[in-house]
C-alpha cells in the first residue's frame, strides 16, 4: 500500500505527469484515503491536520473532475484566511495547467475589480467567505454551476465566526453537488455542520496531529526567567537552523519583539491582523525566500502558513491550550520532514505549560522545565538536527 501511485488511485496521466515534474511521485496517507472517493463522486468528511498533504488530497481530484469547457466556476474552495486561500490556489494551479483549468484566489484587503474579473473566468475559485459574499453582492459571479464544494479548515472558519456567511454561501450552491469537508476536528459544531452539508459521506481520519508531531518534531521546553526571555530567544536564533517561526500572543507584542530582536542584531519580520494585505504578503514572501529567516506571528495570522523549510517553531509566549500548541508546532515537521518545537517557559507559566504537555503525552519532554521553576540566565541549547526538505 505504501508504494501505491497516483495512477493507481485513478488520477489522469496529465496530472500524474504534472506531479512527477514537481518531484511528487507517491501519495501521502490522506491523499491515498481521499482521492479515490472524490473521483468516484462521493462526499468526504476528513479529519486531518495541516501539513498532512490535504490540499492535494482535494486539489488533484478537483482538477481531474473539471473539464476546460465546463461553466465557471465549477468548483469552490472556502478557506478561513487570505494566506491559506493564496497557498491553496498556488498548489492547485501548479497542476491545473495540465488540464487547462484556471484557478483564482479571492480575499479581502486588495482591489476587488480585478479579482471579480478573474473569478468569473476561473474554473476553480478559492475564496475567503467575506470577499466571496462581496463578489456575490455585486453579482460579479454566480455559484449555480458549482459541482464541487470544499470547506478547508472548517473548524477554524467556525471559530472565526464565519458560520452565518458560510451558510449563506452554501445555500447558493446547487443541492446536487459534491461536498468535501476538511477539519482538524469533527466534534461539536464542526461535526454538526459537516453532517448538514454532506450526504452519505466517506469518513477519513488522518492523524491525530499530535501523534504525527510527536514522531516528526523534537519537543523542547526551556525554563527561562521573564527578564531573560528575549535573550533566550536570541540565543536560539543564533544557532544552526533553517527558517524559524516565532509565536507571540498579541499584535503589539509581535511588532515590539521585531524591534527588540533588531537591537540584538537579529532581523525579523512580523505578520498579524493589523498589517495590510500587501504588508502580510511581502512579509511572507521574504520569509519563504529566506531573505528574512525569522517570522514573528500571532496565531490567527499564522493560520494556513505552509512554508517549506521551517526547521524551528518557537513559542515565545506560551500557547493558551493544547490545541493551540499542536497548531503552532505543526508548522514544522510537516509531511514527513523533521523539525524542532521550542517553548520558553517562565516561572508563572510553568503550571499551565506542564498541564498542556501532560495532556498531550509530552511530559517526558519537559526535562529541566519540569524540575526547575526559575532560571537566571539565558538557556543554552543543543544544535539542531539536519533540516529535511518537506512538501505538502
Amino acid at each position: 500500500m505504501s508504494m501505491q501511485s497516483f495512477a493507481d488511485l485513478g488520477v489522469s496521466r496529465a496530472v500524474v505527469s504534472s506531479l512527477s515534474q514537481q518531484g511528487i511521485t507517491h501519495p501521502f496517507p490522506i491523499q491515498r484515503e481521499v482521492i479515490g472517493d472524490v473521483l468516484a463522486g462521493r462526499d468526504v468528511l476528513a479529519k486531518s491536520p495541516t501539513g498532512s498533504g490535504k490540499t492535494l488530497a482535494f486539489g488533484i481530484p478537483l482538477v481531474d473532475l473539471i473539464k476546460a469547457d465546463d461553466p465557471r466556476p465549477s468548483a469552490l474552495v472556502l478557506a478561513p484566511t487570505r494566506e491559506l486561500a493564496t497557498q491553496i490556489a498556488d498548489d492547485i494551479r501548479a497542476i491545473a495547467h495540465s488540464r487547462a483549468v484556471r484557478v483564482t484566489a479571492v480575499y479581502g484587503g486588495v482591489g476587488i475589480v480585478k479579482q471579480a474579473q478573474n473569478a468569473a473566468r476561473s474554473h476553480v475559485l478559492v475564496a475567503t467567505p467575506g470577499r466571496l459574499e462581496d463578489l456575490l453582492a455585486r453579482r460579479a459571479l454566480t455559484l449555480e454551476n458549482v459541482r464541487l464544494l470544499v470547506l478547508d479548515e472548517a473548524d477554524r472558519m467556525l471559530d472565526m465566526g464565519f458560520r452565518p456567511a458560510v451558510d449563506r454561501i452554501v445555500a447558493r450552491c446547487p443541492a446536487a453537488r459534491q461536498t468535501l469537508f476538511f477539519s482538524a476536528t469533527l466534534d461539536g459544531e464542526a461535526g454538526r455542520v459537516a453532517r448538514q452539508y454532506t450526504r452519505d459521506a466517506a469518513a477519513h481520519e488522518h492523524g491525530p496531529s499530535l501523534r504525527r508531531a510527536s514522531i516528526d518534531v523534537e519537543h523542547r521546553f526551556v525554563p527561562v526567567a521573564h527578564e531573560h526571555r528575549v535573550a533566550a530567544l536570541v540565543s536560539e536564533l543564533r544557532r544552526d537552523r533553517g527558517l524559524t517561526l516565532v509565536f507571540v500572543r498579541t499584535k503589539h507584542g509581535a511588532d515590539r519583539l521585531v524591534k527588540r530582536l533588531r537591537a540584538h542584531g537579529v532581523e525579523a519580520v512580523a505578520m498579524h491582523g493589523n498589517k495590510s494585505q500587501r504588508q502580510r504578503e511581502q512579509a511572507l514572501a521574504r520569509f519563504q525566500a529566506g531573505v528574512i529567516d525569522t517570522l514573528i506571528a500571532t496565531d490567527i495570522a499564522a493560520r494556513g502558513i505552509d512554508v517549506t523549510g521551517i526547521s524551528h517553531v518557537i513559542n515565545f509566549d506560551a500557547p493558551a491550550d493544547s490545541e493551540t500548541y499542536v497548531h503552532r508546532i505543526g508548522r514544522t515537521g510537516r509531511a514527513g520532514a523533521k523539525g524542532i518545537g521550542i517553548t520558553l517557559v517562565a516561572p508563572a507559566e510553568h503550571r499551565d505549560v506542564t498541564h498542556i504537555a501532560t495532556s498531550l503525552g509530552l511530559e517526558h519532554h519537559l526535562g529541566s522545565a519540569a524540575a526547575t521553576r526559575r532560571t537566571h540566565s539565558a538557556p543554552r541549547a543543543a544544535r539542531t538536527r539536519s533540516q529535511h526538505r518537506s512538501r505538502r
